[in-house]
């Protein structure tokens, strides 16, 4: 891979800005042309896609840090500058955004409702959630995530379902949460950077130069407070969780899959990024509460999944317990949990984009969400049949699939330091299994249902989806060591040079 090691080139940049510049491209393409239109849309998520593998592949473990950096000065009285840099941290998570994007565009080939702004505004999306995960500017990370919100909230409240809740509802609820935690963000960045210039003198916004930044254990609790708050309500940690279901279930596929598998990861993220590293004496702090917290996602949410009938909501309330899981390897606040919690965030962004990829094919075909409804689905649409099993079978942990090594790392990591709640959350586990057994085996199986003889399976672009993310899911599950190295080196480097491994060590 050493073509790819070229400094002079920008890698990151044409990552981010090549859906970008398809989205330019498709306004002066006739909303008539619907192929030409799908088909920039394919091609500008496919050249992200191989160049975030390539970069993936080309990453130097052995060095470590930020590697494929960019700097631009942009503003300079304030110290904003254009900065990207991806390490083992952002890395997988930048990677699993093109994944899902890329198979986001085949999971809505068949959409036939203003296709033109649909891609459009899918590959602004793209963009912006790829922009939280490379930019090393916290000026600029705010910037990409308010990118988010405006697109997702056209998309739900034009090309939304409107099953169980009104499309408009589900999107203004979903906007609604997605700013009230950008308020917070805001006010807790502001908080950091004007503390910070009161401290050094220096005019800054650039991540890495705020974790040497020596701040008072009692603004980091306040700030960490602050951030915490926006960032947990993106990451759906309970109580701040119903908006994410309703979300799930009023958006169209592509949304769906985008929103569950990558836009709640800039949560988890930003935890770990920017609210562990940069301020680790309030997250010291709030770890405990976190973990209480995220107990209550893991049971409370698997609990509700057992008496949804709606598909959609047994997902949206399943990636709610799952989010749990995040959290507790966070607020273990070791390099173990740290390590399974990205990895879990790696492992459950392609299973749920799998799934609402499953869920939207039946949907479309069927126009019911129903599990009732179903029965024996797996002798008229076999194929189809594989991408739900696999989806699912990832969903509870089986061994062999990317989700397994994750979760166990995020209870190994975690056990040492919160004993009591790590049993309860892995008790999650037997629920479930419970829900996603009794859901494959009501849609998937018994006897045939003559009246769904009229369904096609998947063909031709339908097969995109689960081709790409279910390769993915197997070939981690059986080689964990290619998604969990880099994440290691990432993680053990941050704790090394923010003294965390010294400070927290033998658990509280």
């Amino acid at each position: 891979m050493d073509f790819i090691t070229n400094p002079g080139f920008p890698y990151l940049s044409v990552i981010l800005l090549t859906p970008l510049v398809g989205a330019l491209a498709l306004i002066f393409v006739p909303r008539e042309e619907v192929w030409t239109i799908k088909a920039i849309a394919a091609v500008s998520t496919l050249v992200s896609l191989i160049l975030s593998v390539l970069i993936f592949l080309a990453y130097d473990q052995t060095i470590g840090g930020m590697q494929f950096k960019e700097d631009i000065l942009w503003i300079k009285d304030l110290g904003v500058s254009y900065s990207l840099g991806v390490d083992g941290i952002s890395l997988p998570l930048l990677l699993l955004t093109n994944l899902i994007g890329f198979s986001a565009v085949y999971a809505s080939w068949n959409n036939k409702d203003r296709v033109k702004e649909f891609f459009i505004l899918l590959l602004i999306l793209i963009t912006g959630v790829m922009g939280t995960f490379v930019t090393r500017d916290l000026f600029i990370f705010l910037l990409f995530y308010e990118v988010v919100v405006i697109p997702i909230y056209i998309m739900v409240i034009i090309w939304g379902s409107t099953k169980r809740v009104t499309k408009e509802y589900a999107g203004m609820k979903l906007t609604i949460y997605l700013l009230i935690g950008s308020a917070f963000l805001l006010a807790g960045m502001i908080a950091l950077y004007v503390n910070a210039y009161q401290l050094t003198g220096v005019r800054t916004m650039d991540i890495e130069s705020l974790m040497l930044v020596p701040f008072t254990e009692h603004f980091q609790i306040i700030g960490f407070l602050l951030l915490g708050i926006g960032f947990c309500t993106l990451i759906s940690m309970w109580p701040f969780h119903s908006w994410s279901p309703d979300g799930y279930a009023g958006a169209p596929t592509a949304v769906s899959m985008i929103h569950a598998g990558v836009l709640k990861k800039i949560g988890g993220y930003g935890l770990i990024r920017i609210g562990l590293f940069v301020l680790p004496a309030g997250a010291k702090f709030w770890a405990p509460l976190i973990a209480v917290l995220a107990v209550g996602n893991v049971v409370y949410a698997a609990v509700i999944c057992l008496v949804q009938k709606d598909l959609k909501y047994v997902v949206g309330y399943s990636s709610v317990s799952h989010m749990g899981y995040v959290l507790i390897g966070i607020a273990a606040l070791n390099v173990i949990s740290i390590n399974g919690a990205i990895a879990q965030m790696f492992a459950h962004g392609v299973m749920a984009a799998l799934f609402f990829a499953m869920i939207g094919n039946l949907y479309e075909k069927s126009h019911t969400r129903n599990i009732p409804d179903f029965g024996g689905l797996a002798n008229q649409v076999p194929r189809l049949a594989v991408g739900f099993m696999l989806a699912g079978l990832a969903s509870l942990g089986l061994p062999g699939l990317a989700s397994f090594p994750a979760e166990f790392t995020i209870f190994v990591g975690a056990f040492g330091v919160y004993q009591v709640f790590t049993i309860i959350a892995i008790s999650g586990i037997i629920f479930t299994a419970v829900y996603i057994l009794r859901m494959l085996g009501n849609v998937l199986f018994g006897p045939r249902q003559q009246q769904w003889d009229k369904l096609t399976d998947l063909k031709g672009p339908e097969w995109v989806p689960l081709i790409v993310l279910g390769t993915v899911l197997v070939t981690f599950g059986i080689f964990p060591y290619l998604l969990m190295d880099p994440i290691n080196t990432g993680v053990t480097s941050l704790f090394a040079r923010t003294g965390l491994s010294t400070v927290i060590g033998g658990g509280f």
